[in-house]
């Protein structure tokens, strides 16, 4: 029914919220740290990107078997402006041209389940954003208690305050 798969679709989504967020809000604060975006713009490209990112990951996320479909998951800037990037950035008004000059040319984000990482350039290293340990058995979820990492920080962030957080 309509009804059930509204609410499986929100239980799915539920799952990877914060996994999406630590996404989101890393490029964002790559954005913002490039400068000349205001705030209110930031948390528009925000927000449409962490929708955009669950509707894609919505038949993706595998919480039993993290690494299956992490390639698909995986936001890459190289040559080409990953799509999704592109798209939020177009709901207020950057260009593809001007995403290339505020982010890494070189840039790949992968977004697991229980883990979001990223690495800088071909030959960089990988930094751990979120890791959150995985469940013992089928039946349980991840923990609520998840360690927010970064390259300078290990401050446990709430999803809604991540636009704010301090250390990258």
């Amino acid at each position: 029914s309509r009804r059930a798969r509204g609410a499986a679709w929100r239980a799915g989504r539920a799952a990877m919220w914060t996994e999406v967020c630590t996404a989101a809000a890393f490029i964002t604060r790559l954005l913002r740290a490039a400068g000349g975006i205001g705030e209110e713009r930031l948390r528009c490209f925000r927000e449409c990107l962490q929708e955009a990112l669950c509707e894609r990951y919505k038949h993706h996320w595998f919480p039993l078997a993290p690494s299956k479909g992490s390639g698909y998951r995986c936001i890459r800037i190289n040559h080409k402006m990953d799509p999704l990037i592109v798209e939020a950035a177009g709901m207020i008004g950057l260009s593809h041209e001007r995403l290339f000059q505020l982010l890494p040319s070189e840039l790949t984000l992968w977004v697991d389940p229980f883990e979001v990482s990223y690495r800088i350039g071909e030959n960089g290293s990988i930094c751990v954003l979120y890791k959150s340990p995985q469940p013992r058995s089928s039946r349980s979820s991840p923990s609520k208690n998840y360690n927010m990492t970064t390259a300078s920080s290990s401050v446990p962030v709430p999803c809604s305050t991540m636009h704010i957080y301090p250390g990258f």
